[in-house]
């Protein structure tokens, strides 16, 4: 489907009369025969176990298909030749002085052939069939498999990343460049590459090194020599190879050398990544040599096993080449402002794609391809990436667009905005939870009357009064319009610029969808309920609220009831809110909700739209609420009023982008 979809798009275009195949060159021949090995490969009638036994392998089938021209192989070097439907081998003499060969035809009339090479154009250009032939030792099937609990790069990733490499270092540049790859596991990330002499591999676990030996001994294009354990965070470098000492210790092939890895997403005291992540080792990023030495001049980021690697590298590797996958979080987290401060180095290129298409990593976040030069010492400002999208571990389309990642420093995040309206004077009305300023945080901002004692401890709470009780609405607001998603995850929310406080449709748009989101939890269990959106009479109430802070906000009016008096305030609150026909919409469907609500016996006179919905849908056993309701009005009623809370969502989004919240 996917390849379907690009050749559609780039061939079916006006005033183009032939099809654009895929170049084969040097650098993508072996990728090419990894998908060979998965379509072509099965096709063929031949005994494989026996063909090898006799010095046959595939690599030689698929050097026949690679360089022919109209199905009919090029050059008489090779073992194995294509001869239209069918492979030819074992050319020779026999017994009786006459010419005879052993042929292979294919068992589904050639189709799955015909449809794979129509994607390539062949032969590649004739500059590259010495290469191709004298490194036939290539061709080898390398049976790389996961093992358990162990960090696998996907070999779609594997392939795309050496593209990239090559896109930034030139055509040539396995040849030019030396490759270390200091977080190699088995090996996988390394499959494709071609000079096994330029090549190092190194990893913690003796088992893994064991095994990158028994591939070599199966045709893995590695030196032995050049495979060893070596704890990166830890060893010191005199442990290392002589070879590599020597290109670590001269300036000028340091230069050339390319720190290629795909180090552990592993990260230490934070429970919720940890269980969105997987199950890592408990206190495994505290217990490194890296992490003592970098803890007090890059802070929090040391906590993150890939950052350790990165100080290192950066280190002790001046001015080399790195190109690792890895979450974006080093280059716009909050938390890594101290890492930015001390890593300087110019973006080449690079791409993101879905997290949960590497195995054993869960949750929905980018994981990206960064290409870094360090020898150009630079402030990280921005980065702009490819996107590539996979579903189901197989790729279904392609965009074209770019991700940007921006880098921010102190002082300019939504945290620091909403700090500003923070109020001690005034009585509390309710509290705003605030767990953290990125997207993947999204759940855990809400309102509620009662905050728990970790938030209180962590001090992750806010206090709403009636000072700021509209900045407060627009920090939930932006915080929940737009819906979280693998793109999106590590977006940092920032400190806006000025245009929304003249804009006071927003500031009402805002206040309504605060007060009808699913996230304002406040409970008139916890005490006074200060958000009831509509007066007695609108709703057909059983009895008069207690309080009408919100209908009076909404009529410009300051409160003074209970103990919130006047003479305390300072609101800006004077004029009547204006409202949106969105937001007008969404005040209709929550008056139909809690007018069905007060037809119902025994109710709560003072319920909030939380106490609303837990009357109707209820709970399980473990205390959580239910997503649905027995009753089928209700259900219709929510339904719509969360239908036009999207709307109205739709039309704050992109102002939340115009005023500087979000960077696009």
């Amino acid at each position: 489907e996917k390849d379907l979809k690009r050749f559609i798009r780039e061939n079916f275009v006006v005033g183009k009369s032939d099809t654009t195949k895929i170049q084969i060159d040097k650098n993508n021949f072996i990728i090419i025969y990894n998908k060979w090995l998965e379509t072509v490969k099965p096709t063929i009638n031949v005994n494989w176990e026996i063909a090898k036994k006799n010095g046959l392998i595939d690599g030689d089938f698929y050097l026949a298909d690679l360089l022919s021209f109209d199905n009919k192989t090029i050059t008489e070097k090779l073992l194995v030749l294509l001869h239209s439907n069918h492979y030819v081998a074992n050319r020779r003499f026999n017994e009786m002085g006459m010419f005879s060969t052993d042929t292979a035809d294919f068992n589904d009339n050639q189709k799955s052939h015909t449809l794979f090479w129509n994607k390539y154009e062949r032969p590649p250009l004739e500059d590259y069939w010495d290469y191709i032939i004298n490194r036939h030792d290539l061709l080898v099937p390398q049976d790389i498999r996961e093992r358990k609990g162990s960090f696998f790069t996907p070999q779609i990733w594997v392939e795309k990343s050496q593209e990239y490499l090559a896109k930034v270092f030139g055509e040539n540049w396995q040849d030019e460049y030396y490759i270390w790859d200091c977080a190699a596991g088995s090996g996988n990330l390394l499959a494709g590459l071609t000079n096994k002499y330029n090549i190092w591999a190194s990893t913690l676990d003796k088992s893994d090194v064991d095994i990158m030996k028994q591939r070599i001994e199966n045709g893995a294009n590695l030196l032995e020599k050049h495979v060893f354990q070596f704890d990166f965070l830890n060893d010191d470098f005199d442990k290392l190879p002589e070879g590599l000492q020597e290109i670590i210790k001269n300036p000028a092939k340091r230069k050339k050398l390319v720190i290629y890895i795909n180090p552990p997403l592993i990260e230490h005291g934070n429970k919720a990544k940890i269980k969105e992540k997987g199950e890592p080792k408990t206190g495994v990023a505290t217990k490194t040599k890296i992490y003592s030495e970098f803890q007090s001049i890059v802070g929090t980021a040391t906590r993150d096993l890939s950052s350790q690697f990165f100080l290192r590298i950066y280190k002790e590797i001046p001015n080399c080449k790195l190109a690792s996958f890895s979450t974006p979080k080093f280059i716009n987290s909050q938390n890594f402002i101290k890492f930015r401060n001390y890593f300087k180095a110019h973006f080449e290129k690079g791409f993101i794609t879905k997290s949960n298409t590497f195995d054993n990593v869960k949750g929905n976040f980018p994981i990206g391809f960064f290409i870094f030069d360090l020898a150009k010492k630079v402030d990280i400002i921005k980065i702009q990436t490819d996107i590539f999208l996979n579903d189901n571990k197989a790729i279904k389309s392609w965009q074209s667009d770019i991700k940007t990642f921006y880098a921010t420093n102190e002082k300019v995040f939504i945290s620091d905005w909403l700090r500003k309206y923070y109020d001690k004077d005034n009585e509390i009305i309710s509290y705003i939870i605030l767990p953290g300023v990125d997207m993947q945080v999204q759940n855990g901002i809400y309102f509620t009357g009662k905050p728990t004692e970790s938030d209180i401890k962590q001090h992750k709470l806010a206090k709403i009064t009636v000072n700021n009780f509209m900045e407060m609405c627009v920090y939930l607001s932006v915080r929940q319009c737009i819906d979280p998603t693998w793109l999106n995850n590590k977006d940092q929310f920032l400190f806006p610029n000025k245009k929304w406080e003249k804009d006071l449709f927003f500031q009402s748009d805002c206040i309504v969808y605060a007060l009808f989101h699913g996230q304002n939890k406040v409970s008139s269990k916890e005490g006074k309920n200060y958000f009831i959106p509509f007066r007695e009479e609108e709703v057909n109430a059983q009895d008069k609220f207690a309080v009408h802070f919100a209908t009076n906000f909404f009529a410009g009016k300051k409160y003074t009831n209970g103990n919130l008096f006047e003479k305390g305030i300072k609101s800006r609150q004077a004029k009547p809110l204006v409202f949106s026909p969105e937001a007008q919409a969404v005040f209709d469907a929550g008056r139909e909700l809690w007018k069905y609500y007060f037809k119902q016996p025994k109710v709560n006179v003072n319920a909030s739209l939380y106490d609303i919905r837990e009357y109707f849908q209820g709970r399980n056993d473990k205390g959580k609420m239910n997503n649905r309701s027995e009753d089928e009005k209700y259900n219709e009623l929510i339904g719509n009023l969360r239908n036009k809370l999207k709307i109205l969502a739709e039309k704050i989004e992109p102002k939340v982008y115009e005023y500087g919240f979000l960077k696009e």
